[in-house]
C-alpha cells in the first residue's frame, strides 16, 4: 500500500531533526515523471506528452543564519556541505551536484539565499528514466523558494533547474523534465511545445491506466550517448538549413522536407532526423486520439514511436524490446514503448484498467526468463506537481 504525502512529509521531518537537532521549516516534494509519447523531442524544440507519476521526492529545510548549505541525502546516507559563496563540484558526493546546481543558479540570478540545512529522500528510481534528477532539482528549488520568500513562479522555477542540470551538473537535457516536475495535474498528462513553452493539461481519462516497467538494466552510456544524440540532430539543422533558410531547429522541419533532402544528410544523420520529425507528429497525432477518447489510435502510435527509437534513433537495448515485447503479449494492453533516454531504464505502456493483474502476473515473468533479470513494475496514478507540504 502506498503511504500517504502526510507520511512521507512526517518521516523526511524524522530524519532531518536526527541529523540536525531541530524540526524543518519548510518541506517540499516534486514528482518524476514518465514520457507518454515524444522522446528525444524537447531539445529539438518540439512536443512532447509526459505525466507527473507518484514517486516522488522530499526535501525539508531549515535557515541557519550563516553562509553554508549543509545536506544530508537520506537514500545514499551521505553528508556534504558547503559555502554559499564559493559552489564548487564535488566528486566525492556527486548525488549533490543538483542541489549545488540550484543554489548557483537561484544566487546567479539574484536571488537573496542564506545558509540553510537540508534532508532529501525520494523513491523515484535512480537510473531508471523517470527523472529523479529533475525532481531532485525542482523539490530543492521549491523548499528554497519558500523558505527565501523567492517568489519564483513554476515556469521560471522550471527553467532555473533545466539551467542547473544543463550548466551545473553537464547534461544536456531539455525542459521536459523539470517542467511536468513542476506543472504536472492530478489525472492528465501535459502537452508541452518545447519552443514556445506553451502548455496545456488533457486528461487522461478513467478507461486507461499507466504502468511502468524497470529494466533493471541502468543507463551507463547516457550521459554520452545523449549528448551524442543531441550533436548528431544539430548537424541534421546545419545541413537542411541550407537548403531551407528557415529551418532553426528539426521542430521546423516536415517530413516532405525529409525524403526531398533527405541525399543531403549522412545516413545516421538522416536517420535521427527522421526520428525526430516522426516524433512530433506522433504526439500531436496522439493528443488527438486521447482528446477524442481514441485509445487503441494512442497505443498504435506508442508501438511506431518505440520502432522508431529502436531503428532510427538507436537507444533501446534488448531488454527494453523483450519488456515491450512481453507486454504487447498481454490482452488489454493498448500499446507500450521505451521510456526517457534509453540505453536501459523503463517501458511505458498503456492498459484497459482490466489488464492490470495480467501485466503483473506475465510480464515480469516472460521478462526474466528472457533476460534473468527481476524486472521492478509500478502502476502509477497521474499526480500534482511540485508543492509545499
Amino acid at each position: 500500500m502506498r503511504v500517504t504525502t502526510l507520511d512521507r512529509a512526517d518521516k523526511i521531518a524524522r530524519v532531518f531533526r536526527k541529523q540536525f537537532g531541530a524540526a524543518p521549516t519548510v518541506i517540499a516534494r516534486a514528482p518524476g515523471r514518465v514520457n507518454l509519447i515524444g522522446e528525444h523531442t524537447d531539445y529539438n524544440d518540439g512536443f512532447v506528452f509526459p505525466a507527473a507519476i507518484d514517486r516522488d521526492v522530499y526535501v525539508a529545510v531549515r535557515a541557519t543564519g550563516d553562509d553554508r548549505a549543509r545536506l544530508f541525502a537520506a537514500n545514499f546516507r551521505r553528508r556534504t556541505e558547503f559555502p554559499l559563496s564559493d559552489v564548487r563540484h564535488h566528486p566525492p558526493e556527486r548525488w549533490s551536484h543538483y542541489e549545488r546546481g540550484v543554489v548557483v543558479m537561484l544566487q546567479r540570478e539574484g536571488h537573496a539565499l542564506g545558509g540553510f540545512q537540508a534532508a532529501i529522500d525520494g523513491d523515484v528510481p535512480s537510473g531508471a528514466g523517470l527523472s529523479s534528477s529533475a525532481a531532485v532539482e525542482v523539490a530543492t528549488a521549491t523548499a528554497l523558494n519558500a523558505l527565501f520568500g523567492l517568489e519564483i513562479d513554476p515556469v521560471p522555477l522550471a527553467l532555473l533547474c533545466q539551467r542547473a542540470e544543463n550548466q551545473f551538473v553537464g547534461v544536456n537535457s531539455g525542459i521536459m523534465d523539470q517542467f511536468i516536475s513542476a506543472l504536472g495535474k492530478r489525472e492528465t498528462a501535459l502537452l508541452i511545445d518545447c519552443r514556445s513553452l506553451e502548455y496545456r493539461h488533457v486528461p487522461i481519462g478513467p478507461d486507461a491506466q499507466i504502468v511502468v516497467a524497470d529494466t533493471s538494466v541502468k543507463r551507463g552510456l547516457v550521459d554520452s550517448e545523449y549528448n551524442a544524440r543531441r550533436a548528431e540532430c544539430e548537424a541534421a539543422v546545419r545541413l537542411l538549413s541550407e537548403r531551407l533558410p528557415n529551418v532553426r531547429a528539426l521542430r521546423d522541419v516536415t517530413v516532405e522536407h525529409l525524403r526531398e533532402y533527405e541525399d543531403a544528410l549522412p545516413d545516421v544523420v538522416r536517420r535521427r532526423a527522421r526520428h525526430v520529425v516522426t516524433e512530433n507528429d506522433r504526439t500531436l497525432m496522439s493528443v488527438a486520439a486521447l482528446e477524442a477518447g481514441n485509445l487503441v489510435e494512442f497505443g498504435r502510435l506508442m508501438d511506431e514511436s518505440h520502432a522508431s527509437l529502436r531503428h532510427d534513433y538507436e537507444v533501446t537495448v534488448p531488454q527494453l524490446d523483450v519488456m515491450v515485447a512481453a507486454a504487447r503479449a498481454v490482452p488489454g494492453v493498448l500499446g507500450s514503448r521505451m521510456t526517457g533516454a534509453g540505453f536501459g531504464g523503463c517501458t511505458v505502456s498503456l492498459l484497459k484498467p482490466g489488464a492490470v493483474d495480467a501485466f503483473l502476473r506475465d510480464v515480469p515473468a516472460r521478462y526474466r526468463r528472457e533476460t534473468g533479470l527481476i524486472p521492478k513494475v509500478y502502476v502509477c496514478r497521474s499526480v500534482d506537481g511540485a508543492t509545499v507540504v
